[in-house]
């Protein structure tokens, strides 16, 4: 039998959020989780090179791309808004200028069909940058979402 690895499903999964004096039992239970993204910023360069080119009396440019600094994108999270009020008092705390004290780091563990972890980020440094409530109409019966921005300072994927 081969031995292919199993894709994971995306409806599987658990955020992990530890926040301080936290009025939830369990902080982070999210519907949706966006955002996970590490880019590699490209830097270019160009030289010319003694080397003739073509019918030119002129050296060749020659282009070379380089690696330049990585950055993590924001994360959004996404749930069923609840009667806590944990996640907006940590985006006060933020808005009223007391974000270096509110920095939290995380993990986000994605499970296969049998329920066991397959795949888990860790991102460090977050803290919230936005704070969104889905709209209102009197004839919905949807769920009302609470969305928050957080931005990142890194995350890696550990397994």
């Amino acid at each position: 039998m081969s031995n292919f690895a199993e894709i994971l499903i995306a409806s599987r999964f658990y955020l992990e959020l530890k926040l301080d004096n936290g009025d939830d039992t369990v902080d982070a239970t999210f519907l949706e989780c966006q955002g996970f993204e590490r880019t590699q910023e490209v830097i270019k360069y160009a030289e010319v090179t003694p080397k003739k080119w073509g019918e030119s009396k002129k050296g060749r440019a020659i282009h070379t791309k380089v690696p330049g600094v990585s950055d993590a994108g924001n994360i959004i999270l996404k749930r069923g808004m609840t009667n806590s009020t944990t996640l907006w008092q940590w985006f006060d705390a933020v808005e009223q200028g007391n974000w270096a004290k509110q920095v939290r780091d995380g993990s986000l563990a994605i499970y296969n069909q049998e329920g066991e972890e397959k795949a888990r980020f860790e991102f460090q440094g977050a803290w919230p940058s936005r704070y969104k409530v889905s709209d209102v109409s009197a004839s919905s019966t949807d769920i009302e979402i609470e969305e928050l921005e957080l931005a990142v300072e890194t995350f890696k994927r550990i397994k």
